[in-house]
């Protein structure tokens, strides 16, 4: 039973506390994506499709286009209540991050564009400080960015596809410390980089000049982190200094979205999401020799089962053109969580959410246009019992801002 409750309390997931999605996706990464609450797949108009959907490229204006954003994402405190002692209750820090971005579409070649993007897909930060949360979240932040250069082709006016490869850098960071059952501390700090691919396709359809059809799909990419570990215990002359990896996916996703504009300035968007994180099945760590030690080896180098569930998302958008050079921008989204409640912990104390946004664009002159966009997520309380935990988690909210530029060359 002991060595049951070292592997769960020590239990170590390196995307732990998304900025605000399901999991630690970060599908916000432009002004209108933040603006639409993450609808914008049939009906992209800027340069930002050739991240979103770079079939649509095809119908863009014939000239080169460039866009830059920041996202500052802030995420509140959680607060963890115990239903067996107060001394297990915790809250976690207060977050703040910025997020830039950049897009790029070439000129027409034929009938083919080329669009590039460097995004920042996934990433998280949580720190917990007090004695019971901190023996398994300390710290733990990942940043992953993207480049992802793409290419599209016209068959006709009324249909266009694409494809694209993804070219990912993960850097994380891990400390842990604390007391276990029998009295024994157990204490890790770990930090590692992963460069990994994968690729995108999209197809886009206008039947009519109205209505847009667009399906999406980015491929799962498993990020091998490897790195450096310091691991101790108090259980005998015992540590660990030296290399370690693990595995950790970027799931596939798959959009499916449909875009109509009524009266040449209402544009309606509704789109679902398929999120495939079942892949996510277990947690290992894997050291180049044994560790020596039974508490550490209990603790750090056994398989940890997740066993998540496919998600789904259904956001709808709108976009209406003043046609005053004044653009406005709302969305909502309904997000799934993938995360069991049997293997729910302060890693991670993911949950559903609602999720609402707004924003406007403004064009300054022919070539230049202004954004900004604001999205408030908020994420149900959740309530978990299993080895580890036996309680309530509250409060969790993330609040994103986004300003861009982008100009025609």
């Amino acid at each position: 039973m002991m060595n049951k409750r070292v592997v769960l309390a020590s239990a170590f997931i390196l995307a732990a506390g998304s900025a605000h999605a399901s999991g630690w996706r970060i599908p916000e990464q432009s002004v209108n994506a933040t603006a639409r609450s993450g609808g914008y797949v049939a009906h992209t108009p800027g340069a930002d499709a050739a991240y979103y959907n770079p079939a649509n490229l095809s119908w863009q204006e014939d000239r080169g286009l460039l866009e830059l954003a920041a996202t500052w994402i802030h995420l509140g405190s959680i607060s963890y209540s115990d239903n067996r002692t107060p001394a297990f209750d915790g809250a976690s820090e207060k977050e703040n991050f910025l997020l830039p971005t950049f897009f790029a579409v070439s000129p027409e070649y034929g009938d083919f564009r080329v669009g590039l993007a460097l995004t920042a897909p996934a990433g998280l930060s949580k720190q917990w400080k007090q004695p019971f949360p901190r023996t398994t979240a300390e710290e733990f932040t990942l940043e992953v960015f993207e480049l992802n250069p793409t290419l599209s082709y016209r068959f006709c006016e009324q249909f266009s596809v694409a494809a694209g490869l993804r070219v990912l850098y993960a850097d994380g960071k891990v400390k842990s410390s604390g007391m276990i059952p029998g009295g024994y501390t157990v204490s890790r700090d770990m930090d590692g980089d992963s460069w990994e691919g994968g690729f995108n396709l999209a197809m886009s359809a206008r039947p009519m000049e109205a209505l847009s059809l667009a399906v999406t799909y980015r491929s799962k990419v498993d990020l091998g982190v490897s790195g450096h570990a310091e691991l101790a215990t108090s259980a005998g002359p015992a540590s660990y200094s030296g290399d370690a990896e693990v595995s950790i996916p970027v799931p596939a996703v798959l959009s499916l979205a449909a875009a109509y504009t009524f009266f040449e300035q209402l544009t309606v968007e509704l789109e679902y999401e398929r999120t495939y994180w079942s892949e996510y099945e277990q947690l290992d760590f894997n050291y180049p020799v044994p560790l020596g030690n039974p508490v550490l080896s209990a603790a750090f180098d056994r398989p940890l089962a997740r066993n998540w569930s496919d998600t789904d998302t259904y956001r709808i958008s709108l976009e209406y053109d003043c046609q005053n050079d004044l653009i406005l921008m709302a969305g909502f989204a309904i997000d799934e969580n993938p995360a069991p409640d049997a293997h729910l912990g302060f890693e991670l104390p993911d949950s559903d959410a609602k999720l609402y946004s707004l924003g406007l664009r403004y064009r300054v002159n022919q070539d230049l246009e202004l954004g900004l966009a604001y999205l408030y997520d908020d994420k149900e309380s959740r309530a978990g019992t299993n080895d580890i935990i036996d309680g309530n988690f509250d409060d969790a909210l993330a609040h994103l801002v986004t300003v861009g530029l982008s100009w025609k060359l």
